[in-house]
């Protein structure tokens, strides 16, 4: 029986409202910005420096700057002496993504949760995609202009991907950790029903994969 939903998604595809409307329709607590609260709170920062290593790699200029000052005296001074970036948030996130696991009940959106709980046989994995007008579509509907939907679409993937690359060692989509993956220009509901109704139908089956992730994630040195 699952107990957790994981949504890996491209963005613009509608992610957020599917894991809304699936938490809410099964009665289950959703992972979203509540994940990046939590992470917030654990490392006594502000949410808006989770949401700045949410799903991407630190800027080249950051990283640099971490090798230069490592191990120097200086360093506190510079940088601080507990630095929040995505190597500390790492770090962190899969203590975060088990205590979720062992409390059920959950929907979790984004932040590599297939990757983190792919060990966990009650957790159901699906994936999340659309054609690039439909996600421009999306985003603009969202608030955005044309333009920067265009670039959003076009560049937070490639961000994503290079998350999951370097600290699972793994391309992304990593296509063996899925249940299930859906085209979202059906429209939100269909998406809804149709990961009801299949994990429904594949409760209790083995899944096959040929992936398995890094025990811990890996961190740049």
């Amino acid at each position: 029986m699952f107990r957790i939903i994981t949504i890996e998604r491209e963005f613009g595809c509608g992610a957020a409202a599917v894991g809304a409307s699936l938490a809410e329709h099964l009665g289950w607590k959703l992972w979203d910005q509540r994940l990046t609260q939590e992470i917030a709170r654990l490392a006594n920062v502000s949410p808006s420096a989770v949401k700045r290593c949410d799903e991407r790699m630190d800027s080249r200029l950051h990283r640099l700057a971490k090798t230069f000052w490592r191990g120097s005296y200086e360093r506190s001074a510079a940088l601080g002496s507990q630095i929040f970036d995505t190597d500390r948030m790492m770090t962190m996130m899969q203590q975060i993504m088990d205590n979720i696991a062992r409390e059920g009940d959950a929907v979790i959106v984004g932040r590599g949760g297939p990757y983190f709980l792919r060990a966990h046989a009650d957790a159901y994995h699906v994936f999340l995609y659309a054609p690039r007008a439909e996600k421009i579509r999306r985003t603009m509907a969202d608030g955005h202009s044309r333009e920067e939907s265009e670039e959003m679409v076009d560049i937070v993937d490639r961000e994503r991907a290079a998350y999951i690359k370097h600290y699972f060692e793994a391309d992304w989509p990593t296509r063996s950790l899925y249940h299930l993956m859906v085209n979202t220009a059906v429209g939100n509901e269909a998406v809804v029903q149709t990961i009801l109704n299949t994990m429904h139908l594949v409760a209790g089956s083995p899944k096959a994969t040929d992936y398995e992730p890094p025990k811990v994630p890996a961190t740049s040195h």
